[in-house]
């Protein structure tokens, strides 16, 4: 099977206008007119990558990979140094992608089940609604969970994305028990021979014990109705949180296994240098990115194509 990619390089770039203008267009400033690298101009680039939200030790560690490459390398010109802060950038990046893409798993697995969560705000709901679209074009059939019980609108708001996208949605009431939804869900999802189950959960906040708790109850009931499920946990963050992502992320790994990332709406943030910060610290890899409002702007997060996007001209 042909597995749809969402990945459209144009739309990343655009995208990531306001941290290139932030993290490239302030590197290019820096080393514009300098004929070779100093110790004064590095220590420049570091204030960069840190204003990037790219972490003080992460950032710290790139300029010193970069002055250790420069050493053996008797050009320290400028675009010898952009390219070495990009091939260092990307790698950090690249080493924590799985070598299996997703895609290639759910043919072993019916259903591929997919547990979604994230704070409220940090556009998960919509994340669903993008993912499903992104399935059903790999000709794929997608069963959603609306498992959101505790927030009123959050069935209406699916439902509308799931329209969208073509997909069927099973939901309760507001105020149902989030497991029993998950679980009638699995069971739908077998019965209708469905490819991809994404389970919705409440947006809660990390500091929420009860509703943290909640996500233990959810995996135990996914498991009795197939004994591998869930096959992944997303978490869905917020580009425009910074720091306070590695804070959601670490509390949430103390619940749920957490496979992968979602990182939303980077059009509109100058900080998403907090994947690179993300990736390293947690070892955690980035599975799509959000650039826009529209069903189509989830794409796949590709490494490579990322950066040469942060450093497109």
């Amino acid at each position: 099977m042909n597995f749809f990619k969402n990945i459209n390089f144009e739309k990343l770039t655009d995208g990531l206008k306001k941290t290139k203008e932030r993290l490239f267009t302030g590197i290019n400033e820096t080393l514009t007119g300098k004929a070779k690298l100093d110790d004064t101009t590095l220590d420049e680039l570091e204030e960069i990558l840190i204003s990037c939200d790219i972490g003080v030790d992460t950032s710290i560690e790139i300029i010193d990979r970069v002055r250790q490459n420069l050493r053996s390398n008797t050009d320290r010109g400028k675009e010898t140094v952009i390219d070495t802060l990009k091939s260092t950038l990307e790698e950090i990046l690249t080493l924590r992608q799985t070598s299996e893409d997703n895609l290639n798993k759910i043919e072993n697995y019916k259903p591929f089940v997919i547990l979604i969560v994230g704070v409220n705000g940090a556009g998960k709901t919509t994340t669903i609604g993008k993912l499903a679209n992104n399935f059903k074009k790999s000709g794929l059939k997608v069963l959603i969970g609306s498992g959101d019980t505790f927030r009123a609108a959050a069935n209406e708001q699916l439902d509308i994305w799931a329209k969208r996208a073509g997909v069927e949605v099973i939901s309760k009431h507001s105020g149902s028990d989030p497991s029993s939804v998950a679980y009638e869900t699995l069971l739908q999802a077998k019965k209708e021979n469905a490819d991809v189950v994404l389970i919705d959960t409440a947006g809660r906040l990390h500091t929420k014990n009860n509703l943290m708790e909640e996500l233990k109850k959810i995996r135990k009931v996914l498991a009795k109705v197939l004994e591998y499920a869930p096959n992944e946990t997303y978490l869905v963050i917020d580009g425009n949180t910074g720091q306070n992502a590695i804070i959601q992320t670490k509390e949430f790994a103390k619940y749920t296994d957490i496979t992968g990332l979602i990182i939303t709406k980077l059009d509109g943030t100058a900080k998403g240098g907090i994947i690179f910060q993300i990736t390293k610290e947690l070892d955690i890899p980035v599975k799509y990115v959000g650039v826009g409002e529209g069903i189509d702007d989830l794409q796949n997060f590709d490494p490579k194509n990322f950066i040469n996007a942060l450093f497109n001209k």
